[in-house]
């Protein structure tokens, strides 16, 4: 699975995760220094609204960083490594990398702009809504219409310009992903019809070959960047929801501690984390069995089509046997797995409203840090609940996983592992 489209999977990724950390120790300790001693100004804290967003002396800074971190990077693995899919594996990991971190940025963009938006907004509704009450027959001047109209139009637009920009993102980088992935699905092909004469005689290697190798593929290419997304929001959004922990002065029952809406996200998302990691403990296994099972069942089918003492009714009625019950245990386990997972998600549709019972009451935040606050939780809460969201399709993933781990070990005539050594 690796090894066809990495230089030395087990160390690649290892260099991968080190060097990744010393790049972001770096930037993230010494950027303001990196930056002053090339000529840019970091310390400018007021968040632009717009394009300009995106090039600021902070990003044009950080796009130079990542182009000479990756180069470097991408330098050494070439010159230790040959591999016929280094630029796809590399260069093109890279770029996917950065990709998904200016789409996260986007989001940051327009949460940035949902301040002045929805601040504009409520202001103009206490205007005009105070002088109503005053007269009955109250009629806004067309000055008072216009100038508000006209900074709400403004801010409309300069949406549709950070709107259009991320579609452009979102179309390039998929785009871009789903030529990586069938890359790497031509790279394991290739790795695996290489062998063919050794492997034709495994069991379900057509099967192995084709389907599990097309639905890893096809998996990688929506986990794989929900993932990679998930990181980058969480780098993109924690300093967001930092800086905005400070309107929020107390948490009903727990009282005031800093940074409470962190604090909140965190302990909640490893909450829900666990609680589905628990609950969903056996689903991996229940789904590889499953394949096990319905391959049994469907071999005995084939040998059926040519040999008339094969596929007889009470095998058949045996393997199908082994397929209902298998199948009865996945619904089984799915439904307590699905009422966790949704009484969570139905929770934490109101925990952020929850959370800032107090402060709303206060009156203590506009309706555009509001905004801003419900947008920032939202996004740091389903960057740690990635696996709560996606539980079901990492389940899929480990039961592909699985089966092209012992069709690899019989390539290798290692051992069958874990449940692929147990009979059915």
């Amino acid at each position: 699975m690796f090894k066809s489209f990495f230089p030395n999977p087990r160390l690649f990724f290892i260099s991968v995760v080190v060097y990744s950390a010393i790049c972001s120790f770096i930037w993230y300790g010494f950027n303001e220094q990196i930056g002053a001693f090339f000529g840019f100004d970091l310390k400018s804290s007021a968040p632009v609204i717009g394009l300009g967003h995106f090039v600021t002396d902070s990003f044009l800074l950080f796009y130079y960083y990542y182009f000479v971190c990756t180069i470097l990077f991408a330098a050494f693995w070439f010159k230790v490594s040959k591999h016929p899919w280094r630029w796809w594996s590399i260069v093109g990991a890279a770029f996917i990398l950065f990709s998904t971190y200016f789409s996260v940025q986007v989001s940051v963009a327009i949460n940035n702009w949902r301040r002045p938006f929805f601040d504009l907004v409520q202001e103009a509704l206490q205007k005009s809504g105070s002088q109503a009450s005053e007269n009955t027959n109250f009629v806004a001047s067309e000055e008072t219409i216009s100038s508000i109209s006209s900074e709400l139009f403004d801010l409309i637009i300069i949406f549709s310009e950070i709107a259009f920009l991320a579609i452009f993102v979102f179309v390039v980088t998929r785009f871009f992903v789903s030529h990586f992935v069938f890359r790497w699905r031509t790279a394991m092909n290739e790795y695996y019809t290489a062998q063919w004469k050794q492997v034709r005689h495994i069991e379900g290697a057509s099967q192995r070959i084709q389907e599990d190798t097309m639905r890893f593929a096809g998996i990688m290419e929506s986990l794989g960047v929900s993932i990679v997304d998930a990181v980058m929001t969480l780098f993109a959004f924690l300093p967001v929801l930092w800086a905005l922990s400070e309107y929020v002065k107390e948490l009903p029952i727990v009282g005031e501690i800093a940074h409470p809406l962190f604090v909140a996200s965190l302990v909640w998302s490893i909450f829900g984390t666990g609680l589905l990691a628990i609950v969903g403990i056996k689903l991996p296994g229940l789904e590889f069995k499953n394949q096990r099972v319905e391959a049994a069942f469907r071999k005995e089918l084939v040998y059926g089509e040519d040999d008339a003492s094969r596929a007889q009714p009470l095998t058949l009625k045996e393997l199908f046997a082994d397929v209902r019950k298998n199948y009865f245990r996945l619904y089984f386990n799915y439904m307590y797995f699905n009422i966790a997972r949704m009484l969570y998600l139905q929770a934490d549709n109101i925990f952020v409203y929850i959370l800032l019972i107090p402060t709303i009451a206060a009156g203590a935040i506009t309706f555009g840090i509001l905004q801003q606050i419900l947008t920032a939780f939202t996004q740091v809460s389903n960057s740690f609940q990635y696996l709560v969201n996606s539980w079901t399709t990492i389940v899929e993933l480990l039961s592909v996983y699985k089966r092209l781990t012992s069709f690899e070990a019989a390539i290798k005539h290692e051992p069958l592992p874990g449940l692929d050594a147990v009979a059915s």
